[in-house]
């Protein structure tokens, strides 16, 4: 349940409401606090601390015994700055940033996270009471280098049911699991260096690796995991330093790695003398475990990362590594060296959620709640042509073929502008039919309007087709 708003954010929001509509104008003096105490029924202290941490914003200021005024920003300046850049290219960043940068009451079918009210609120908030009445260092110095040791206690616990034999030792926290494969690239690849990624993949990685100078080499990827055959050729053709998958769940197709396929691609790998970054973020989604190349390579050449954002909080920023035995010194040092001893409040309130006895009881909601969006989503898909390319049992995306001759960036560009953030497949693969598919994430497809606004943008695109062949 969304939380109630305090009496002095009610204060700050009807000031920027009617900034917004330009009843107060730049400039203008704000009504004092006696007045507006009186008008809205709140205390004098209640109209001052709104005040004062507006003007903290920089939304008004004060002038010393005359009152408190709106600053001069121009309403057009103040809508642009939190408007998504619609003329950006098509890219492995233009979802998360579309995403990012559009209003919280957007529609974003195309993000790759939960809506804040499916996630565990009332774990979080408990572990965050706990941690406030706790140890003061907790919520003020910074944490050693490998991190909260009671968490990667229990990391190694969770990692041991998954068949993943790790010490505390070998698990070092990060900021989040962007970090921990930053940190692992940083420390294994150079410029010119090769790397695979699963095809189609979660876009980030390319991005990331943009930023680290390396060719990026796509594994075509079935419904069983990697397509092992293809694996092999592409081995012996690019000798890679590194290849990046999903364990579990896979980002975006939904699908899930069988032991086969486990098996041999561990086997091609080691064969090659290639490290492995399996990403097991989706790991507390799964109905049924799947194999973990982590658990078959014994972390050898495999290092396995995951994090808590899209199950307890993507606000508390917490990732984690386990390495090889041998890894776990250079990667603490780039770890200080990049981001010194990072925090550790996030990682005390994401350990007590974690050992909380509700966690279980949310998981096991969430795994139903999402069954029948799943089934609702692709009920109202179909119904605008768009087919499943894979059925998942379990996780949040649908990896989606669009009626043939559809553009999903050009769909996806059509429907940012009606204010519904769509995820084309051209991000997440490089190949030549990626521009038919879209990934949609059913926990935040829930608004009739995404379907609306999409099939009017199929049915337009059709229509401009037609027109086209006519001529």
């Amino acid at each position: 349940m969304s939380r109630q708003m305090t009496r002095i954010e009610m204060v700050m929001a009807d000031v920027k409401a009617k900034i917004a509509t330009v009843t107060y104008a730049s400039g203008s003096r704000l009504p004092s606090v006696r007045a507006a105490a009186s008008s809205m029924g709140f205390s004098p202290s209640t109209i001052v601390t709104a005040y004062e941490r507006l003007e903290a914003e920089g939304v008004i200021y004060a002038r010393a015994g005359s009152g408190f005024y709106v600053a001069e920003v121009s309403k057009s300046r103040a809508l642009a700055a939190v408007r998504p850049n619609l003329d950006r290219e098509v890219d492995p960043l233009w979802v998360s940033r579309q995403s990012l940068e559009t209003p919280n009451d957007a529609l974003k079918p195309g993000c790759g996270w939960l809506p804040a009210d499916w996630l565990y609120e009332a774990g979080i908030r408990r572990g965050l009471r706990r941690v406030a009445r706790g140890d003061v260092a907790m919520i003020s110095d910074y944490a050693t280098p490998l991190g909260l040791p009671a968490l990667r206690q229990l990391l190694v616990r969770r990692m041991a049911g998954l068949g993943i034999e790790a010490k505390p030792t070998q698990v070092m926290l990060t900021e989040s699991g962007t970090q921990a494969i930053d940190l692992i690239c940083r420390l294994l690849l150079s410029a010119g260096d090769t790397v695979f990624v699963d095809d189609p993949c979660y876009f980030n990685f390319h991005a990331l690796l943009r930023a680290h100078q390396v060719t990026v080499i796509g594994v075509p990827f079935n419904q069983d995991g990697p397509d092992t055959a293809a694996f092999e050729q592409l081995l012996h053709a690019h000798q890679p330093r590194l290849y990046i998958t999903n364990a579990a769940i896979h980002n975006p197709t939904g699908a899930t790695l069988t032991p086969a396929s486990a098996y041999r691609v561990l086997q091609l790998a080691q064969a090659a003398g290639t490290y492995i970054i399996e990403d097991d973020i989706f790991a507390d989604f799964e109905t049924t475990p799947a194999p973990r190349l982590a658990a078959l390579d014994g972390l050898s050449a495999v290092f396995y990362i995951g994090s808590f954002s899209k199950t307890l909080s993507a606000s508390l920023r917490c990732g984690y590594i386990a390495a090889p035995p041998d890894y776990i010194e250079p990667l603490l040092d780039l770890k200080i060296a990049t981001g010194f001893g990072g925090g550790q409040l996030a990682a005390a309130v994401i350990l007590s959620a974690l050992s909380d006895s509700g966690y279980h009881k949310h998981m096991n909601a969430l795994y139903h709640r999402l069954a029948l969006m799943r089934a609702q989503v692709l009920r109202r898909l179909a119904a605008v042509g768009i087919t499943p390319w894979l059925v998942p049992q379990a996780g949040m995306f649908l990896w989606c073929r669009l009626p043939e001759g559809q553009s999903a960036s050009l769909l996806a560009n059509h429907c940012m502008t009606h204010g519904v953030v769509l995820a084309p497949g051209s991000v997440f693969s490089q190949a030549d039919d990626a521009d038919s598919f879209m990934r949609f994430n059913v926990a935040q497809s829930t608004d009739p309007r995404v379907f609306e606004v999409l099939g009017q943008a199929l049915a337009v695109s059709k229509l401009n087709d037609t027109r086209y062949d006519d001529t």
